[in-house]
């Protein structure tokens, strides 16, 4: 069978996994009356809850013969291992770009690794319906794009399609019949070329995706890319250098029919195959044929740029709200993830029970802390911290910077520019956006913007768009100031008491409420003032025998300040931990005993002095 081979690029939210929704619908994968969730690719909770794509995932739907295997990439640069890998997979490239937001950080970066293994992409101008659609500037923007990421000439004579994938429907002109896919699909088979591939090779495949199955074990996805393969053949499996990693037997091989795996007999090459039976082989090994002389190239994946420390939760509390808190399933668990996510890396950490675990950014570690937390996980994460290396020609500290695009009110535009001045942002770039809105570019260091995004929100009322994308590494920008406050500290075991968080409050702003359970050394709050305060959140109101009208009056109290994992992670200083648990996030103290925290304070400034 003709095949075709084609991933789906898009920014967060320009609507791609809505579009693949529509095409298995539109070329038959689903029964008729089969009951089907909307983006049904976004399988993983997560996913769904954040409307975002975590994990690459494939489909396969059939039109005029030809079978096309769809793969979903993640529109977010921390997910960006899983886009280097897949993109190996595939011979062509649907870009989305949405028709009002235009290009966007995330559309540049999967768009910059495609045109760099030389695909030829489509562009579909999404979301056409939208009433503030900007059609052809939108064009000009992505022809714009495509020239500045150097896109050879073949690449710039780019085929466009104007598309709305929640009407389900895409035409060539922008004001066509508007009726249903079948003109992005004969683009496809049209555009896309067929895998370039040696049928009568021994069999060979680059692992790319690695997921676990309760019944099948690890599960290895990725194209042949030379010979059949066969069920329950003899394989090998190829390390990078050429190392024989293990043997084992191909005891079952699944190809992808719709959204699901089916099992069958033998696959061709160019085919993108998920198979069991193998206990070591890992991404991005090469598995074929015992015959196989060498391994075949894989594409190098970008290094991290950002760690943080997974500790035990060595609390009073700990225990209590999760059932996996040993350093034991901690560690296990960690280099299990990094086996099957090639942009994570996982070290033992100087400190006793503790994890350096490093990765692209705040969301895809926040994801990994929420994912654990939800299979039961109690942790201590430590203030993310940037990853620095020496420049190779200089031998100077260099640190990775990112380009931030924002998008704001004009009245908002001077408080952003002078709150990332402050963290070192370059502004590069700054121009009218329509509707009142002005859109701002910034060349900033990574660690700028650590802990910035709530008070970004805070400083455009909320209606400011902040977008990021990793762009290289650049020379050491020397101290950025951090959080101005200090913080509310309980002196004290027991459960919060309504009476004294009434009195509390006036110090600061309130993290928790009558009731929560509360520990010597625990974050109860943000101190107004800059320095930390101890203070007795379990304080009772003492009782007389005397009352009179009017004595008492109501005590109210302003709701607490609750924060999600991301924001937590982001506000802790380097004194400060994040507790999670299945049943709550609290900020603490690394010294939860006062007396350690002020010798540790006092460590601190000796060791500066001296350096």
């Amino acid at each position: 069978m003709d095949i075709r081979n084609i991933a789906i690029i898009a920014h967060v939210d320009h609507g791609k996994t809505t579009l693949v929704d529509q095409l298995l619908r539109q070329s038959g994968a689903y029964r008729e009356h089969q009951a089907v969730t909307d983006r049904a690719l976004d399988r993983n909770d997560l996913e769904r809850e954040r409307g975002i794509t975590i994990l690459a995932k494939c489909a396969s739907v059939e039109w005029k013969g030809t079978r096309i295997n769809l793969v979903d990439t993640p529109g977010h640069a921390d997910f960006g291992g899983e886009v280097e890998r897949i993109l190996n997979m595939v011979d062509g490239a649907l870009v989305l770009v949405d028709a009002a937001e235009g290009v966007l950080p995330q559309t540049k970066f999967v768009v910059g690794k495609a045109l760099a293994r030389g695909l030829h992409p489509i562009v579909v101008v999404n979301k056409i319906d939208r009433a503030d659609a900007r059609a052809d500037e939108v064009h000009t923007e992505v022809f714009d794009l495509f020239a500045a990421l150097g896109a050879s000439d073949a690449q710039l004579d780019f085929p466009m399609l104007y598309a709305s994938g929640r009407q389900g429907w895409a035409d060539v002109e922008l004001n066509g019949p508007r009726k249903d896919l079948s003109a992005l699909f004969d683009l496809v088979l049209a555009h896309v070329p067929s895998p370039t591939v040696l049928p009568d090779a021994p069999f060979a495949m680059v692992a790319s995706i690695l997921d676990y199955d309760n019944f099948l074990g690890r599960v290895l996805t990725g194209r042949v890319e030379q010979g059949r393969a066969k069920l329950n053949m003899p394989l090998k499996v190829l390390h990078a250098d050429g190392r024989v990693i293990e043997t084992g037997r191909l005891t079952k091989l699944m190809s992808f029919r719709g959204l699901d795996r089916v099992t069958v007999e033998e696959a061709e090459a160019g085919d993108i195959i998920a198979i069991a039976g193998l206990a070591e082989a890992t991404i991005p090994d090469t598995i074929g044929a015992p015959e196989l002389a060498a391994p075949l190239p894989a594409t190098p994946v970008d290094p991290p740029t950002l760690a943080m420390t997974f500790r035990i939760n060595d609390g009073p509390l700990a225990g209590r709200e999760g059932k996996k808190v040993t350093s034991r399933q901690i560690r296990d668990r960690l280099f299990r993830e990094a086996e099957g996510n090639v942009a994570i890396k996982v070290t033992d950490s100087n400190e006793t029970e503790a994890f350096e675990v490093a990765g692209r950014g705040e969301l895809q570690l926040g994801v990994l802390i929420e994912t654990m937390r939800r299979e039961g996980f109690e942790l201590c994460i430590g203030r993310p911290r940037v990853l620095t290396r020496r420049d190779p020609e200089t031998g100077g500290r260099e640190e990775p910077m990112e380009e931030a695009l924002v998008d704001v009110d004009e009245p908002f535009s001077g408080v952003v520019v002078e709150k990332l001045s402050r963290r070192k942002g370059e502004l590069r770039d700054m121009r009218p956006s329509g509707g009142g809105k002005v859109r701002l570019t910034f060349l900033i260091p990574s660690r700028g913007l650590i802990g910035y995004h709530n008070e970004f929100l805070t400083d455009t009322r909320g209606t400011g768009i902040m977008n990021r994308l990793f762009a290289g590494y650049g020379p050491w920008k020397g101290p950025i100031e951090g959080r101005r406050t200090g913080s509310l500290i309980s002196n004290s075991d027991g459960e919060a008491i309504h009476y004294s968080l009434f009195y509390l409050q006036e110090r600061g702003t309130l993290f928790v409420s009558p009731g929560d359970k509360v520990y010597v050394g625990m974050i109860l709050g943000e101190h107004a003032r800059g320095s930390d305060l101890d203070v007795n959140p379990i304080k009772e109101k003492k009782l007389t025998n005397i009352r009179a009208a009017g004595k008492d009056d109501a005590m109210l109290l302003i709701p607490p300040r609750r924060m999600s994992l991301e924001q937590a992670i982001a506000y802790v200083e380097d004194d400060e931990l994040v507790e999670v648990t299945p049943a709550a996030v609290r900020l603490r103290k690394r010294h939860l005993d006062p007396n350690a925290r002020k010798r540790s304070e006092r460590r601190a400034e000796s060791d500066s002095e001296a350096a």
